[in-house]
């Protein structure tokens, strides 16, 4: 350290140089400073603005199959386009941030986002809509693959689990608030307005976002050619765990999707009968996820994500069967618990992925959530043709599977040889 200083000690004070020292000894950002509350109120800024523009046309879906005149599954397209395209985009924005930084990559993304849902709302017809939901996705891509990135960069190792939490809480919150707004705003205004009005609110969490989100300390630039690329995915597939990791997310966000995408259909219609505000109230179960990503990933930085993840999903399974039952009392509790096990299990899987991947960071976390978006995409279409052939019972069988699916693939996680007690996997 001494040899690193010297350059710097003539003409500094002991004090400027103590700090010098310092901030070469102290790299992460440490729990319970102000640059820790900075990152992960931005994170979570950024993670509300993600999941409201992103979910909140779940709602709408049964409206617009009615102003449309389409069915459930090509309704569910407003949603899939925009998760298609941003698993696309991960594919790219995670290597370009390797490049160019993290902080440029996420502000312009969340910009642009919500400059395209604003434009959304002025479409008069239906391929409009979708044209803009796409350009919704691919923009949103440069902050979902750069946000876990930058946290496992910059957190100190033993608090990512938490900060991880807290940045997933923001999903939750964003994902709760966009389909709250848009549900109970449909049954008063039309979902052109309510549309514009999710666009002004996604752009003021962008600036909050951008004004107090810390410049990384730990980022080293990497090359773009596609020679380093091709090493770092063939690199993560080797991976003893990573694959599964990536297999997890997609089961686990196609569980997710499938069931918020048909439950409206059910709830509105016989014998339930419940406004469009009161399904959009219901995102209210969010709040559970809100309590759970943050609580469940700090229990998992303790106790090791490999004795947590498996009981997250029996969870959600748990959840799914009290809603196959047809007394709304249970049906809610169900909604609830799947969402408390939903948020824990990502919360936990996401976390993990910074731990196991020692280089290319950014492409792991990309890699991860293209399998998690690519699962909304395509379980959460296909869910659609569940709904018309067999109703709740035949989604409720659609998700019993993939959750199933998921907890073969935790109790594999399980079994993987440790990393080392300091990486805590």
């Amino acid at each position: 350290m001494k040899a690193a200083v010297a350059p710097l000690a003539q003409g500094v004070t002991p004090t400027a140089l103590d700090e010098v020292v310092a901030q070469l000894n102290d790299a992460y950002i440490e729990k319970g400073t102000p640059m820790f509350m900075r990152t992960v109120l931005a994170l979570f800024s950024g993670g509300f603005a993600t999941f409201a523009l992103l979910y909140c046309v779940q709602p709408m879906m049964p409206a617009l199959s009615d102003e449309f005149s389409i069915n459930a599954a090509q309704s569910s397209l407003i949603l899939s386009v925009a998760t298609a395209m941003l698993a696309f985009g991960l594919l790219i924005t995670g290597p370009i941030s390797d490049r160019l930084g993290r902080k440029p990559v996420m502000v312009c993304a969340l910009f642009c986002a919500a400059l395209a849902t604003i434009a959304s709302g002025l479409m008069p017809n239906w391929e409009g809509i979708l044209l803009m939901r796409a350009l919704v996705g691919l923009s949103l891509s440069g902050l979902a693959a750069v946000a876990m990135t930058y946290l496992s960069e910059e957190i100190h190792p033993q608090h990512i689990g938490l900060a991880m939490g807290l940045y997933i809480g923001g999903n939750a919150i964003g994902g709760m608030s966009g389909r709250l707004i848009i549900g109970v705003l449909i049954d008063f205004v039309s979902w052109h307005t309510a549309m514009l009005i999710i666009g002004a609110l996604a752009l003021v969490a962008a600036t909050v976002f951008w004004k107090i989100l810390p410049q990384s300390r730990n980022f080293r630039a990497t090359s773009l050619k596609p020679r380093s690329l091709v090493d770092g995915f063939v690199m993560h597939f080797k991976d003893a765990g990573l694959p599964w990791l990536f297999l997890e997310a997609f089961l686990l966000m196609g569980a997710f999707v499938t069931l918020f995408n048909y439950i409206a259909y059910r709830l509105l219609a016989a014998p339930y009968d419940l406004s469009q505000a009161a399904v959009g109230l219901l995102s209210l179960v969010y709040l559970s996820g809100i309590y759970s990503s943050a609580k469940i990933g700090s229990l998992a930085d303790r106790l090791g994500r490999r004795r947590v993840l498996w009981a997250t999903i029996a969870l959600m399974l748990a959840g799914m069967a009290m809603t196959l039952f047809s007394p709304l009392w249970l049906v809610l509790p169900g909604m609830l618990i799947f969402t408390f096990g939903f948020f824990a299990a990502h919360s936990v899987a996401s976390s993990w992925i910074g731990r196991r991947a020692v280089k290319a960071k950014g492409q792991a976390s990309s890699l991860y959530l293209f399998s998690y978006y690519a699962g909304s995409s395509i379980a959460g279409t296909a869910g659609g043709f569940f709904w018309h052939f067999g109703g709740w019972n035949g989604i409720g069988a659609f998700i019993v599977a993939l959750l199933m699916g998921a907890l073969l693939v935790a109790l594999r996680l399980a079994k993987l040889p440790p990393l080392g007690q300091a990486r805590n996997s």
